[in-house]
């Protein structure tokens, strides 16, 4: 269960404008990766008081296709992993 504090509404009010800010919260590995793909060194703080550098590899792990731009999925990889950042990832169509 992640978080739902005043702090991580608002975050995700701004960062998820499209849907709830309690349906944003219920999928914390996405709910992370939009944070580091798109959120401000502020947002980033705010989330790192509520999930561990662990939490945050797991959703750099299981990003879902679309979310990371080449840029923060390179800084990303090497601020948790140490790591030359994989490819990024894509959508399969059929």
């Amino acid at each position: 269960m992640s978080p739902s504090t005043p702090d991580l509404i608002l975050l995700a009010r701004r960062l998820f404008w499209w849907k709830e800010p309690a349906d944003a919260l219920r999928d914390p590995l996405r709910f992370l990766s939009q944070v580091m793909a798109i959120g401000t060194w502020e947002d980033v703080q705010t989330a790192f008081r509520h999930w561990t550098e662990r939490d945050f590899r797991e959703a750099l792990q299981h990003a879902p296709a679309g979310v990371f731009d080449v840029r923060s999925w390179h800084y990303w990889h090497r601020r948790l992993c140490d790591q030359v950042a994989p490819p990024l990832p894509c959508r399969r169509l059929p």
